[in-house]
């Protein structure tokens, strides 16, 4: 079961890095999951401006950047979107980059690990509604992070001593959840 972590942040000075690794790690404990963490910012995906629609391009995308993230998407069973609450709603980057491939994540699985002012929980709400029009099978548990507890004064990441049993409860659903659509 392959299972990539998304980190949803492109942003300079970005907690999205610190959340994603406390997230591998527990991840990659697990046995019979191989994990990738696959950085958004590093693909540099591009505003979708092509006129073709991406669940028509059949994979085939205008963009070399669209086309390289296509990939790395498309190779993941499931995935942890770790995602910051920006405007009471998702990251623009990050649903741009979701926007510009289609059949990628069609059907796969989708679990939060979401962080803002209010825990990033809308971020969420958002994702679900999102996902759900590629029939992602999403879990119900979620990580919800919160700036002024999980973070101290100086920004670095120091989650609160439940959220571990928080991911582990994530982890579990998502590993189901994805073995059941495998089969």
């Amino acid at each position: 079961m392959k299972i990539g972590i998304i980190l949803g942040s492109i942003r300079d000075g970005r907690k999205a890095e610190e959340v994603g690794k406390w997230v591998a790690a527990q991840a990659e404990a697990r046995e019979g999951v191989e994990i990738t963490v696959i950085d958004l910012k590093a693909f540099d995906v591009p505003l979708l401006t092509s006129a073709t629609v991406p669940g028509a391009a059949n994979r085939n995308y205008d963009s070399a950047a669209v086309t390289a993230w296509g990939k790395a998407i498309d190779t993941e069973d499931g995935f942890i979107f770790v995602t910051p609450e920006y405007n009471h709603s998702v990251p623009g980057g990050f649903k741009n980059a979701f926007d510009s491939i289609g059949p990628e994540w069609t059907g796969k699985t989708v679990a939060f690990v979401a962080y803002g002012a209010d825990n990033g929980v809308r971020s969420v709400e958002h994702w679900r509604q999102i996902t759900a029009n590629f029939s992602m099978v999403d879990v119900r548990a979620q990580v919800s992070l919160g700036l002024f507890t999980d973070f101290d004064g100086d920004g670095a990441f120091t989650p609160l001593e439940r959220r571990e049993h928080e991911l582990a409860t994530v982890l579990d659903q998502l590993i189901a959840a994805t073995t059941r659509e495998q089969a």
